[in-house]
């Protein structure tokens, strides 16, 4: 179905427009901004309508926005009360899915905002940890590069850096990925996390030492190991994304879960043929 809105014509055509003086009380969520055949558009509907709108629309200062934004719904809730009761089958059954869909949504979405307390998030890391630690531990490196098209460049970096040059200065002037701004630094990483040449090579280097030129799918390296550690778990701050990710997947999950066992549920389409599923002319009136 094509959507149709005029609120983009509207912000161009009225943006001179000034906004109107404000009341001398403080307008409420309930503020009657206007009426349509008696029925009320408020303040509280036009906070929830600009929500909706496009990004570059949201950014746009109150006084461009207000007067326009404050039209479309006026003009919407007249073309809505010309329209009622006039719903194809095919819009009345879209409308009932998107009802569906937009409850749903909601619900879930508030679940999963009230699965993020920092006491949620705090248990979670502490079950995390528990559990990484339980792990058997692995080396970690923490290692830098220089890499180069050639091996003539990386030899040449070689006798600099053999003649007492600063590896991190070498990387930022002559690296090409872009690992050079800092330096060439890689940070840490565990076995499997880079190709197998460079692990191997980062293997048998001691903390400080350098060696290269070194041949991969990528170039030519000059690898040195910054320092070694056995894995341990990551700061909470590390994880927190992904722990805050898990609670609200979990938590949505669980609502779904109790909403559909609590539910009395009849399932009779076993016997229906999924072939229905391109009969698009029934929803013709």
């Amino acid at each position: 179905m094509v959507r149709f809105s005029r609120f983009s014509v509207a912000v161009a055509t009225m943006m001179a427009v000034s906004a109107p003086a404000l009341s001398e009380t403080e307008p409420t969520r309930d503020t009657v901004l206007a009426t349509v055949n008696g029925t009320e558009i408020t303040v509280g509907h036009l906070l929830a309508a600009r929500e909706t709108l496009p990004e570059q629309f949201q950014e746009m200062p109150g006084e461009a926005l207000f007067q326009p934004l404050v039209e479309q719904l006026i003009e919407q809730t007249a073309i809505m009360q010309e329209a009622e009761g006039t719903l194809s089958v095919r819009e009345q059954i879209a409308f009932e899915n998107e009802q569906r869909a937009f409850i749903a949504n909601a619900a879930l979405t508030r679940v999963a905002s009230e699965a993020l307390s920092e006491e949620n998030v705090n248990e979670a890391y502490t079950a995390f940890v528990t559990e990484f630690d339980g792990r058997e531990p692995t080396p970690e490196f923490n290692a830098s590069h220089i890499i180069v098209e050639t091996e003539e460049e990386a030899q040449a970096l070689r006798g600099e850096l053999d003649e007492g040059a600063d590896f991190a200065e070498l990387a930022r002037e002559h690296s090409m990925d872009g690992a050079a701004a800092g330096g060439g630094s890689l940070g840490w990483f565990g076995l499997g996390a880079m190709i197998p040449e460079f692990e191997e090579a980062v293997q048998e280097l001691e903390v400080g030492e350098y060696m290269g030129p070194l041949e991969t799918s990528f170039g030519w390296h000059l690898v040195l190991l910054n320092d070694t550690r056995m894995s341990q778990a990551p700061e909470l701050e590390d994880v927190r994304e992904a722990l805050e990710e898990n609670l609200q997947r979990e938590a949505a999950q669980a609502a779904l879960n109790r909403a559909t066992e609590a539910a009395a549920i009849e399932r009779n389409y076993e016997d229906i043929d999924a072939a229905i599923m391109s009969r698009t002319e029934l929803l013709d009136d």
